[in-house]
């Protein structure tokens, strides 16, 4: 069983709705990343999505762009994100997730991705834009280093692709909480709830909803609806802006799910 599978057995026994946070590994420094981890996870993060920084990021807002943007100009590649997670693991066990696009995986190649970050400590991938209908082989690969694969459901997803994602994914399932790029919201989409609903119809794994949700109310919203709730642009603005309160951050966003179960 894999961290993140173990993570979500944990979860489902504690009657506890998991917290993920996504960063831009690299931002400010590959240097600073692992300290960063680090709080998020002090703070009540229960996995951390490492985010590669790359030159066309067509999913992401604004703020994962621009942090995107400095990684990159501090010298972090995808080798430099597995170097990190790599040192991130000397020192804790918290389930990591490569979070990254399909070109950078294709310039590294599928075999040596899994072979190196199955060694850096990496528990699952998840290549935000690449289709679940050409993603066999790539699944193939991964799951045969030991990797989860993580896929991308979002409500205009017809009921084929929902089939597709469960068929294919491991781990857990990342539900879009809107259509759209990321970014902080006012509040969580209408279509939220209908995606959980039509996604529960085709599998049994966990469900993670990101994508816009930036506030301990959007959190406490849908704690008790999905297994897991995906923090990322907050989180990226709140580094950019005094990373020293990070940890105090993450607490705040985690408060609402100390104990609610799943409905």
């Amino acid at each position: 069983m894999s961290r993140i599978s173990q993570l979500f057995e944990t979860l489902k026994q504690q009657q506890r709705c998991g917290m993920i946070a996504y960063l831009t590994a690299g931002d400010p420094t590959p240097q600073a990343t692992p300290g960063l981890v680090a709080a998020l996870e002090r703070g009540g993060a229960d996995l951390i999505e490492l985010g590669v920084p790359f030159s066309d990021p067509i999913a992401d807002g604004p703020v994962i762009q621009l942090a995107g943007d400095r990684a990159r100009r501090a010298g972090t590649t995808l080798a430099k994100v597995l170097e990190i997670a790599a040192e991130i693991r000397q020192t804790s066990e918290v389930p990591l997730l490569l979070f990254t696009y399909l070109n950078p995986a294709l310039r590294y190649g599928f075999e040596r991705l899994a072979r190196d970050a199955k060694t850096s400590g990496i528990d699952g991938c998840l290549l935000i834009d690449v289709s679940v209908e050409e993603a066999e082989d790539y699944v193939r690969v991964m799951r045969s280093a030991g990797l989860d694969t993580v896929f991308l459901a979002a409500p205009t997803s017809t009921d084929e692709r929902l089939r597709l994602v469960a068929r294919y994914s491991s781990g857990f399932v990342y539900l879009v909480s809107r259509t759209g790029i990321t970014g902080v919201r006012n509040k969580v989409a209408d279509s939220a709830a209908i995606l959980i609903d039509r996604m529960r119809a085709h599998t049994d794994l966990p469900l993670a909803m990101g994508f816009g949700i930036s506030t301990p109310a959007h959190v406490a919203e849908l704690s008790g609806k999905v297994e897991a709730v995906v923090v990322g642009s907050a989180i990226v603005r709140q580094i950019e802006k005094d990373p020293s309160r990070l940890e105090d951050f993450m607490r705040s966003l985690a408060g609402p799910i100390a104990q609610s179960a799943i409905s």
